[in-house]
């Protein structure tokens, strides 16, 4: 053989030590954003042989030799090769929501690709300690029905009930489903699977006491979910591309027709295309300085949105967990108090008594965290500075710990240097989940605003901590967002089977669909660095814990509107001083702080303009919500500071722990018509306006100079369900 044939069979047969599994990906022709077909030297992804349109094998991440990207400033995007992909859906992100749906595609004969910027095994969902709720009644009588009236109350009256009913009906049936496909979850001793108490969680429409509901795996449920959807993403051959960064939507004509996305490894620039783009890239928690979050929660699918032109639902909904390891933010579970374990002040008061006299430490989280802040700012916290709170677990069996709580012991050892059978741990409320993201219906179908109504953003879906169902509303209780992702991960995929045929031909798309994706890349790249992108991020996530914190005044979030103003005027400061594209860190940091930013100006601006407390939202100068202040018997003075959602009670920081009348009750727990109703197949139907309301829903674009304009509509429909 000639030498020259023979480097390039050895170019052509190149696999990276990374790749992990060889199927079937695409078609892909490389080239420019101006559409000049080109094929660089090296380059063994060119145009495929004819009669393979779809047989080139391309595996995760396992990319051969690049095309040289210029390196000097101005190049300009189209000196950017660009390699193209076709393929029936593509998915973002490869966390559970983000595997449910791409081997649920895979399944149903789809040509899929999951893209992601991390291993899949390393996403964040392999952080969810504690469970995933479902009625199955294993430890005894239970109904789905009383878990869609828990989350609905516990969501602030603010959730989707159609998408509740949705989410709780199926939870039951997904949590088997994941039994079958291999999840080891914790047993009891005859053999069901284990579910364990968890916060406002009850029976019997809140009248039945605790309930136990939360299907567990030790204290380790997400990194045995995530496993689990990872192996069966591989039986069905789903095609990955590990370390492959998104960079944004490419829409035509109002149609979301793919993605643009970096690969992180080489450099090269790849354009996705599908009919159906599904969005499952989490949450932001990194917008602020202490968080549960991992460092890869950028919120990169809502500002890719938010970049395209589509609002954004509900971000004032920040939901800070009770329990961060003090100093840490490292997350110890809520299993850990459904277990048994407590909250203690500086006096060593089980102070919850007084906040939540029904639930207690399992009230709902936003409730705790309020109630542990006041605690603190009343002088009663723990420590020198009396500064946070302790968890106490000591008095729990050390056969227990070993068994349920394992990880919490481990990490409260690592991370607070505490043996948790001899001392308590130090907690604080930290930054833990987003209730608010891309406002999607019960079917994962993207949703915008136009002339009054929701309209479907075709071809574009989202699905998990990204999507704003809005199973959550205004609070999420613990173990709900496990089934979030896998219930909707899963409906993201029957939805597509429906309306899409596997190998229908994509339309032709502008040549130059992705310039300005490169245009911006190419400017964070070659301009001045005059700001540090690490000090950029501080200055940021700064503003957010101390203007958006877990009690927020008009004062606290004006001043933050202005300095989150100024922050974001300053990322075109920012520059990075590697110009290479090769496992560029600085740069990827630098994309994911613009993310970042996108996120942290919706959230500031949305905090502002919402008049009320509601959820895990705590206004102080509005301290009812709106539809609240008629009489609920829980007003100031009724009580000082009750903030319990249990026993029917005001959730809010002015409101007192009498019980709500039954007159009050009327239509929120007797005979509950929103249940009796839906089982008969009437129309949507929501709980009245006079208990808490469904006060209306914020829906932010940014507008000039990076402000935000609000869009405020009384309901944001999901569809409505019809269901026996």
């Amino acid at each position: 053989m000639a030498p020259a044939a023979a480097r390039a069979a050895a170019s052509a047969a190149r696999v990276s030590t990374r790749s992990f599994h060889q199927t079937p990906a695409c078609r892909q022709v490389v080239g420019t954003a101006s559409g000049k077909a080109v094929r660089p030297d090296g380059c063994a992804r060119g145009p495929a042989p004819a009669g393979a349109a779809r047989g080139c094998r391309l595996t995760s991440g396992a990319a051969p030799r690049p095309p040289r990207i210029p390196r000097r400033q101005g190049a300009g995007p189209k000196s950017y090769p660009i390699i193209d992909h076709e393929y029936d859906a593509i998915v973002v992100g490869a966390g559970g929501a983000g595997l449910r749906a791409a081997f649920g595609l895979a399944e149903e004969g789809f040509n899929v690709a999951c893209i992601t910027k991390l291993f899949p095994t390393r996403s964040h969902t392999t952080a969810a300690q504690g469970g995933v709720n479902a009625a199955l009644g294993n430890m005894g009588e239970d109904d789905w029905r009383w878990h869609m009236y828990d989350t609905v109350k516990g969501s602030d009256w603010l959730g989707d009930q159609d998408a509740i009913h949705y989410m709780c009906r199926e939870a039951p049936r997904t949590v088997i489903e994941l039994e079958h496909y291999g999840v080891p979850f914790s047993r009891t001793e005859d053999g069901k699977i284990y579910q364990r108490a968890f916060g406002g969680q009850s029976l019997k429409y809140g009248k039945g006491g605790q309930a136990y509901r939360c299907a567990a795996a030790a204290d380790r449920t997400g990194h045995a979910i995530l496993h689990t959807l990872y192996g069966q993403a591989l039986k069905h051959n789903t095609t990955f591309f590990v370390e492959y960064f998104a960079l944004d939507l490419i829409m035509d004509k109002g149609e979301c027709v793919g993605v643009m996305a970096l690969c992180m490894e080489d450099g090269s620039i790849h354009r996705f295309r599908a009919h159906k783009t599904v969005l499952a890239t989490g949450g932001y928690g990194r917008a602020y300085f202490s968080c549960t979050s991992a460092h890869t929660c950028t919120g990169d699918g809502n500002a890719m949105v938010a970049r395209a032109g589509l609002p954004l639902q509900d971000l004032e909904f920040v939901q800070f967990h009770p329990t961060g390891i003090y100093g840490a933010g490292c997350l110890i579970t809520e299993g850990s108090r459904g277990e048994g374990g407590y909250l203690l002040n500086g006096l060593g008061e089980r102070f919850m008594e007084k906040y939540a006299p029904v639930a207690k430490d399992l009230a709902s989280r936003d409730v705790v965290s309020r109630s542990m802040t006041i605690e603190i700012r009343e002088g009663r916290g723990c420590g020198p500075l009396k500064d946070h709170i302790l968890l106490n677990l000591s008095h729990i069996p050390a056969e227990t710990l070993k068994e349920r709580l394992p990880g919490i012991s481990e990490t409260a050892a690592i991370f607070a240097g505490v043996d948790v059978t001899k001392e308590p741990i130090p907690v604080l409320p930290t930054v833990h989940y987003n209730m608010g993201g891309i406002p999607t219906r019960y079917t994962g179908e993207v949703i915008t605003y136009k002339d009054g109504k929701d309209v479907v953003v075709p071809g574009l879906y989202a699905a998990g901590e990204a999507a704003c169902v809005s199973v959550h509303g205004a609070n999420r209780l613990g173990a709900n967002s496990l089934l979030d992702i896998v219930v909707f991960g899963r409906a993201v995929a029957h939805h597509i089977r429906d309306t899409l045929k596997p190998g229908t031909p994509l339309r032709p798309i502008p040549a130059s669909a992705g310039e300005e994706t490169l245009a911006n890349l190419d400017a964070i790249r070659f301009r001045p660095q005059h700001v540090t992108t690490a000090d950029l991020r501080l200055r940021m996530q700064r503003i957010m814990q101390n203007n958006a914190a877990v009690f927020r005044t008009e004062a606290t979030l004006q001043e933050g509107t202005k300095l989150i103003d100024d922050v974001n005027a300053a990322f075109p400061d920012v520059g990075v001083k590697d110009k290479g594209m090769v496992w560029n860190t600085d740069l990827v940091e630098t994309l994911e702080l613009q993310n970042l930013l996108t996120n942290a100006v919706q959230t500031m601006y949305s905090a502002w303009l919402r008049k009320e407390s509601r959820g895990a939202h705590a206004r102080e100068d509005f301290k009812v919500p709106l539809g609240c202040a008629a009489g609920c018997g829980a007003g100031p003075g009724a009580g000082g500071k009750g903030l319990t959602q249990s026993g029917g009670a005001c959730a809010f920081p002015s409101g007192g722990v009498a019980p709500h009348t039954g007159a009050q009750r009327q239509g929120v727990a007797q005979a509950h018509p929103v249940v009796a109703r839906r089982r008969q197949g009437q129309d949507h139907h929501r709980l009245p306006a006079g208990h808490h309301g469904h006060a209306g829903r914020e829906r932010v674009r940014l507008g000039p100079a990076g402000r935000a304009r609000v869009l405020d509509d009384l309901f944001l429909s999901s569809g409505t369900l019809h269901i026996q």
